[in-house]
């Protein structure tokens, strides 16, 4: 690994890739013995339509025709789909990365494809690196599209692809619904106890200072800038890969808090910042962090990325080194932060950080939330204000009480497990010094 600045040269590993295309419905036809292809009037090309390509960039032709039906046919939705997609990128990644077909279904039911990417999920879920539900979803959409290819008459009905298991409803009538349980389905196994949005829990502040404190020399400026955006403003990753360098330029002080500023986002922005379920609202963000962002942008080598970025995506203040965009446009997730986040938890390991060794970005974003429920409470006892700043702050929709009010309660629960932890400990300690005494006498 070589380092020069804050940049790090990673050594480039080849695998499967999304792309986003332009879709224009084609149908094609003999013209003097020779196919010819001819746009489709009636029917509206699609912005965005996701497609997968090997690592020899050639296109994985079923899965690309699987989402090119559903979506034609309409009854599923563009996003929907670049979700069912995205996860069946996860399972191309795997079989490129262990040398096999999609199509290896051996007698013996270990030696399967399926069957092997299945034991690796479970282990990803197990080891923190993968949540329940995203293990379960990854593996439900490699079920769903081995399903349309098999019906589609593309693989022999005989070939072991899985064992489908009968589905007994509450009352132990046995209904048969396909597609919904098999033998090498994964259940969602839930986490116990409270957690937060998307499953996750905060970081202590002595967490999040030393996960601070070692992305100064461990990943690039701009991850490290991204995880205080997220630590310090609460935003998701989605509004700090669209953030632009105007919506700082326009951030204003906010009269009932010096060194706080208001940034305003969403659709109904100066200029538009992606926000999730498109909702227009004004986060807090450091004055300090701010003027730091700012000095960021005026950098040789993010004016060298500008440089290289359309003119679309230049006001961007987050681009990668080839001038685009760290995330995809409308949505919260983006492929090279979490490509950079994997490197950033082995480095958080061998660096003796046990905080990250799960950490995922979104739980910067929940970190700040429950900081701000913490102060919240303490400045005001009145619960329903308490979460009125934290909604506000965070920019939950007018529908999303319960999801705030979950920051609320995490704080309030703290006290009593803290009294738990001492009284525990007391007793422990008590008990394990009249045995000692015990012992000696």
């Amino acid at each position: 690994m070589l380092r020069y600045g804050h940049q790090i040269c990673l050594p480039e590993i080849k695998l499967a890739t999304l792309e986003r295309i332009h879709y224009v419905p084609h149908y094609v036809e003999l013209i003097a013995g020779k196919p010819k292809y001819q746009s489709i009037s009636s029917r509206p090309a699609i912005e965005g339509m996701p497609q997968i390509f090997w690592a020899d960039c050639k296109p994985w032709r079923e899965a690309n025709l699987w989402a090119v039906e559903r979506i034609s046919i309409g009854d599923t939705s563009l996003r929907t789909v670049a979700s069912n997609m995205n996860g069946l990128l996860n399972y191309a990644k795997f079989l490129e990365h262990h040398e096999l077909h999609w199509l290896t279904f051996p007698v013996r039911k270990a030696d399967r494809c399926l069957v092997r990417y299945r034991g690796e999920l479970i282990k990803m879920r197990d080891s923190g690196q993968l949540s329940p539900s995203t293990a379960s979803e990854y593996m439900r959409n490699c079920v769903m599209f081995y399903r349309w290819v098999k019906g589609k008459g593309l693989l022999s009905p005989d070939l072991p692809l899985w064992r489908d298991k009968p589905y007994f409803d509450q009352v132990g009538f046995e209904r048969s619904l396909n597609g919904v349980t098999t033998d090498i389905g994964i259940p969602n196994r839930a986490r116990l106890g409270e957690t937060l949005e998307d499953g996750l829990l905060p970081v202590s502040a002595v967490d999040r200072d030393a996960i601070l404190n070692l992305a100064k020399t461990e990943v690039t400026l701009e991850l490290y800038l991204m995880l205080c955006l997220g630590f310090f403003t609460g935003m998701r990753l989605g509004s700090i890969c669209d953030l632009k360098i105007e919506t700082l330029k326009r951030a204003i002080p906010d009269p009932s808090a010096h060194g706080l500023l208001r940034m305003t986002l969403g659709p109904g922005a100066s200029p538009p910042v992606h926000t999730k379920f498109n909702v227009t609202g004004r986060v807090w963000i450091p004055e300090a962090l701010r003027d730091e962002l700012l000095e960021y942008s005026k950098t040789l080598e993010r004016i060298r990325r500008e440089v290289a970025a359309t003119q679309e995506n230049r006001d961007l203040l987050f681009l990668t080194r080839f001038g685009n965009p760290y995330g995809r446009k409308g949505s919260d997730q983006s492929s090279a932060v979490n490509v950079e986040m994997s490197s950033f938890r082995k480095a958080g390991i061998a660096a003796g950080v046990p905080a990250l060794r799960s950490f995922h970005f979104h739980q910067s974003r929940c970190t700040f939330g429950t900081e701000l429920a913490r102060l919240s409470l303490s400045a005001c006892s009145d619960v329903a204000i308490a979460i009125s700043v934290v909604g506000k702050a965070l920019l939950h929709g007018p529908n999303s009480e319960a999801t705030t009010f979950k920051y609320i309660k995490f704080i309030q629960a703290a006290p009593i497990k803290q009294a738990l932890a001492d009284s525990f400990l007391a007793s422990f300690t008590g008990i394990h010094s009249s045995l000692v005494a015990q012992h000696d006498g």
